[in-house]
């Protein structure tokens, strides 16, 4: 079975798992975020083939979520660009999802505020006026940019997950 590109999808989710879906992509931009910046520092790092790596590269270079850059012509270097740092609520989210749910081991990494070293808190995801939502208190609604099969799949009265 071949997995096609979610491209022409009408769904935001759909297409940001086009960019950063298939789990190396993500890995990836964790290192970045953890101060990696060369080819060889990713593949040590990771373990990962060097194909596979070059692919991954390559792909997060073209969704502008790594810039490549070559200080001097002997070094190339992968650097997140502002659309990769927008990433930062993702990777902390699971990892935190991970943390609870799916290492039964101590943490192996505690994220913290480099102001006062204590560990972040949990994400969490608040309504306009601050309060805590959970689950059954999202709704998800058409929006400016839904197509006909989104609008029907929302309709009001619809049970779904979420509503």
């Amino acid at each position: 079975m071949t997995r096609h590109s979610f491209a022409e999808k009408n769904c935001s989710l759909a297409r940001a798992l086009d960019v950063v879906g298939e789990w190396w992509s993500l890995l990836v931009v964790r290192e970045a975020f953890f101060g990696c910046r060369r080819f060889q520092d990713f593949a040590d790092r990771l373990g990962i083939a060097r194909n596979i790596l070059s692919a991954r590269l390559k792909k997060l270079v073209a969704a502008g979520v790594l810039a490549r850059e070559e200080p001097d012509a002997a070094t190339v270097e992968y650097r997140l660009t502002p659309k990769g740092e927008a990433l930062m609520p993702v990777l902390v989210a699971l990892l935190q999802w991970g943390d609870a749910h799916a290492n039964p081991d101590p943490a192996p990494v505690v994220l913290t505020d480099r102001r006062d070293g204590r560990p972040i808190a949990p994400l969490e995801v608040r309504a306009a006026d601050g309060r805590i939502l959970g689950p059954r208190d999202v709704r998800a609604v058409a929006g400016p940019g839904a197509d006909a099969e989104v609008v029907a799949r929302l309709l009001p009265g619809r049970r779904s997950a979420v509503s």
